[in-house]
């Protein structure tokens, strides 16, 4: 394995939901596509750290340094070196589906047997759901947050604990079989506290979502990033959903 430092540039299509670790604090799991149409799966990013030109959104171009993970042996894996984040540039919505259309695959299946760790599909009759969480529920979260808080370096911006949020939500879908999914996309998790912010109540947020990922999203076009866990890579996960047109380019050929 070479530790010679790579070069990659990708358009970022993952923000997963930040998550406690003993070893960094607090991580995001990122992931983007290169303009050749491959995975890189982005780690460990403090995404709340990361300041200026370094702090990037979904469709944003981003340039980074990585090196080969020791322990992920996942092929689009990518230890990054968070100091070299940069973005560099946006892409255009009006390029958006055709630039993924190639990469859409028709299930999860299909990405295990290419042999990837990382996917799109194109879910059917999908079904956004919620749950309110119990308080032993919250307070196991509040306390893993507020652990990986306190791992803070003495060099690190110190930040305050994240609340989690009071509600799980789900996806129910179909591709070649029936999943059902815990949505760990940041931004379904960042649109229920806007609306709060917004001096919206829980339920008209609820209202809000529902309309947005059971009517609009289903209707207009929609995408789901998925990709499998490194210590269990039978296990996969939805980690981003994205309001993509359908494009009329021709898809992948299988």
């Amino acid at each position: 394995m070479s530790i010679t430092p790579q070069e990659s540039r990708v358009v970022i299509l993952v923000k997963a939901l930040p998550q406690p670790s003993k070893t960094y604090g607090e991580t995001v799991c990122c992931a983007g596509v290169t303009a050749k149409g491959e995975w890189k799966r982005l780690f460990p990013i403090r995404f709340r750290h990361l300041q200026g030109t370094s702090s990037f959104s979904r469709w944003d171009w981003v340039k980074f340094r990585f090196t080969q993970p020791t322990r992920d042996k996942r092929s689009e894996s990518c230890r990054v070196h968070e100091e070299s984040l940069v973005v560099d540039g946006k892409l255009p919505k009006s390029e958006q589906a055709n630039f993924l259309n190639s990469l859409v695959l028709p299930s999860i299946n299909a990405a295990i047997e290419r042999g990837q760790s990382l996917a799109l599909v194109r879910p059917k009759n999908t079904h956004f759901a919620h749950r309110r969480k119990s308080a032993a529920e919250i307070a196991e979260e509040r306390g893993a947050f507020e652990q990986a808080a306190r791992q803070t370096s003495l060099f690190d911006k110190e930040l305050a604990a994240l609340d989690p949020t009071p509600f799980e939500f789900r996806f129910k879908f179909e591709d070649d079989t029936q999943h059902n999914f815990q949505n760990g996309d940041w931004e379904a998790h960042a649109m229920f506290y806007n609306g709060i912010q917004r001096g919206m109540t829980e339920q008209e947020v609820l209202d809000w979502m529902d309309e947005t990922f059971n009517v609009r999203y289903p209707r207009d076009g929609m995408l789901f990033a998925i990709g499998n866990q490194a210590k269990r890579p039978q296990v996969w996960q939805l980690l981003g959903v994205l309001r993509v047109d359908e494009s009329n380019q021709a898809p992948l050929p299988f």
